[in-house]
């Protein structure tokens, strides 16, 4: 039985790849308000805009390729039973390959009911346009978390990292909750891994190694450490 690897991703290993962070100054975000396009009061103020924003959005996600970190993280699959829970919104993780992925924040790739959560539609890079309903009638919406949403994955998050073996955290300050929690979930005697240039020693986790690099060198390094050792 393979030991089961467990990889939490962020913003940082897709920003490598081209796709424009919450964070980056002068990036896609900047140039609107969290408040004007990620939250549902935006979205009940203004469906034009936020639709809008969306439809660029995943237009950019279709135009940039999986770089070396997603690419190294497909690698473990060959020792280790893997599985990814990313705060990112994008299908890269996908693409390059790997078999397990778990989206917290939602899927770029995907529009949902305005009226029933359930029905949830795969679209690929398609724009949708207001007035493009679900099949009860509603109006679809980008099947994203906003700010102020809640985050129905969190406990399957909490379930797949508590029996982890081993814990990577990738592309991600750690500032972003409830994502930014799932660390103190993995047991306390396992091997974590935290890859970020801005990494710090994080209080009441041991065992943590600390990779002070962009996820494009720093996984594929830890990726070749864990598959020689």
């Amino acid at each position: 039985m393979k030991p089961k690897l467990v990889v939490l991703t962020g913003a940082g290993i897709s920003a490598e790849s081209g796709i424009a962070t919450f964070r980056d100054s002068g990036g896609l975000w900047e140039q609107h308000r969290i408040e004007d396009v990620a939250t549902p009061e935006a979205w009940q103020r203004d469906k034009e805009l936020v639709n809008r924003f969306y439809n660029l959005r995943r237009k950019q996600a279709a135009e940039v390729e999986p770089n070396e970190g997603h690419k190294a993280l497909v690698r473990l699959e060959e020792q280790f039973d893997v599985y990814i829970i990313t705060q990112n919104v994008d299908n890269l993780h996908e693409r390059a390959g790997s078999a397990r992925v778990l989206h917290l924040h939602g899927e770029l790739s995907k529009v949902r009911s305005t009226l029933d959560p359930s029905l949830v539609y795969e679209i690929g890079d398609r724009q949708i346009a207001i007035g493009d309903k679900c099949e009860k009638g509603s109006q679809l919406r980008p099947h994203i978390v906003w700010f102020g949403e809640a985050v129905p994955a969190i406990e399957e998050a909490t379930r797949i990292t508590q029996s982890a073996d081993i814990f990577i955290v990738t592309g991600t300050s750690l500032q972003v909750y409830p994502a930014a929690g799932l660390l103190h979930y993995a047991a306390a005697d396992i091997p974590k891994y935290l890859i970020d240039p801005n990494a710090e020693t994080v209080a009441g986790i041991f065992n943590l190694t600390i990779v002070r690099e962009k996820a494009g060198t720093g996984v594929p390094k830890v990726v070749s450490q864990l598959l020689n050792r």
